[in-house]
């Protein structure tokens, strides 16, 4: 009897064996019909698989070449996150005022509005949505005896400096709205929208509806022509950081469905207190300047007042319920404000480069070759973000230990049947994070492919990975 549970034990390990190995000698000939497509030809192609539970890598090639990530680089800025600021984090945004509230109820100083970095403040995804927000300010406001203020609303958006986007992001990307910058107060996702109407042929220009919210202080340029039906949408805005001029350029198709385009707020901290300016007006009460941010009163030579009292403070949703945003929707903007409050936890200025700095010297610390990050953003909006897929894999390998590891898990978003981030940017494509088979086995993956020619390269990435099923 022990003879015969022996040989099946021995047959079941052996069975085991033969199919792990012929799964990986599949993978590599599906990986090596893939370096031979023609799409390929001019590309860098990277392929790393680990065993998730015991971190042996099970096929790599190309695994040490620093590559481009786009969004994939996510999974590594949110496991930062997570790590050092606790999947409990929440920022906080408080509402004050300075000098004194009289016995009529006016406000002889400013209302302030403290930004702490939250990129989730306004945004329609939580409970904290803009009018949400704006109604906690104004009961905060009325509580406090203010009737009248005689000055302004301040917008105090000095936590993360004056540089809202990362060097090296393009041009194209940055006025558009998921090219947004960081605020140290954020609004709505630092982003408005701007609807379209298309004309009736080619010759036609295409006619810019309204904004939504209204803005009035941005001017809008429309160069946009109209496309041919099915074109779509092949608009961009050209709108920098603190301007109030935006250029919008490109074609917009006959026939789409689409009622317009998001695009980034130029300031976002201005943004906020215009539109607290704007609901209190609505309401009766009045200010007798034009709502202004910190940095706009550091230009001119102002001083920014200091608070007498704190009327509001509203919370973020949790780093948990952010990162599931962040993953799921691929929200450039948390990753750019969370690298930022990275920095800052860790007792750094709130920079980008110093964000980078401590993300690379965390991993570097759990024996990651620190050479293999070449960290520029947040995000991966950056073309200029090099890793290898081999550190990206030792990372997902490593979080798996973590007592946040469910909330990282559920966040990522699921392809081709796995868990697994995308990340697409110009003739990039990458993929990263886990796949069980149908026996069981674990798998941590990363692909990635620079420099692609022609288009849906993803189909054969996806019959790559499809070895693994």
């Amino acid at each position: 009897m022990r003879l015969k549970i022996y040989s099946l034990l021995l047959l079941i390990f052996t069975t085991s064996f033969v199919n792990a190995q012929n799964r990986i000698q599949n993978l590599e000939k599906a990986f090596n019909n893939l370096l031979n497509d023609e799409q390929a030809k001019h590309a860098i192609v990277s392929l790393c698989v680990l065993d998730a539970n015991t971190g042996k890598t099970l096929y790599a090639k190309n695994e040490q070449i620093g590559l481009a990530t786009a969004s994939t680089l996510k999974t590594i800025t949110a496991a930062t996150a997570f790590s050092i600021l606790g999947k409990d984090f929440q920022f906080q945004t408080t509402l004050a005022y300075s000098g004194t509230i009289t016995t009529d109820g006016t406000l002889k100083g400013n209302l302030i509005i403290i930004g702490s970095g939250d990129p989730t403040l306004g945004s329609w995804r939580y409970q904290n949505k803009e009018n949400t927000v704006l109604s906690t300010w104004v009961v905060a406001i009325k509580s406090a005896g203010i009737k009248k203020i005689a000055g302004t609303i301040i917008g105090d958006d000095r936590i993360f400096g004056t540089q809202t986007t990362p060097e090296g992001w393009v041009w194209q990307d940055i006025g558009n709205y998921y090219g947004a910058g960081t605020s140290g107060l954020a609004w709505r996702e630092n982003q408005f929208d701007i609807h379209l109407r298309p004309g009736n042929s080619t010759t036609d220009e295409v006619k810019v509806v309204k904004t939504v919210p209204a803005t009035p202080y941005v001017q809008i340029v429309n160069e946009l022509k109209t496309g041919a039906s099915g074109t779509g949408d092949r608009s961009y805005a050209f709108l920098p950081p603190y301007s109030n001029v935006a250029y919008l350029r490109g074609s917009w198709g006959m026939g789409i469905a689409k009622t317009g385009i998001s695009v980034a707020l130029p300031d976002p901290a201005f943004d906020c207190a215009y539109r607290l300016q704007d609901t209190l007006k609505r309401l009766g009460i009045s200010t007798s300047q034009q709502a202004t941010t910190a940095r706009l009163m550091t230009l001119n030579n102002q001083v920014i007042p200091s608070v007498t009292q704190k009327i509001s403070t509203i919370s973020s949703p949790s780093l948990s319920e952010i990162t599931y945003w962040f993953l799921k929707k691929s929200i450039n903007l948390y990753g750019e404000s969370l690298l930022k409050t990275i920095a800052l936890k860790s007792g750094k200025v709130g920079t980008t480069s110093k964000g980078a700095e401590t993300e690379i010297n965390f991993w570097a610390d759990k024996g990651v070759d620190k050479t293999a990050l070449n960290i520029i953003d947040g995000s991966g909006l950056s073309p200029g973000d090099r890793i290898t897929t081999s550190a990206m894999a030792s990372i997902l390998f490593q979080v798996q230990k973590e007592n946040w590891f469910p909330d990282y898990y559920k966040a990522l978003p699921e392809y081709n049947g796995m868990k697994i981030k995308s990340g697409t940017i110009n003739e990039v494509s990458a993929f990263a994070g886990y796949h069980t088979d149908a026996a069981g086995n674990k798998y941590v993956v990363v692909i990635n492919i620079n420099n692609y020619s022609g288009n849906s390269i993803n189909k054969k990435l996806f019959k790559v990975l499809d070895e693994l099923k």
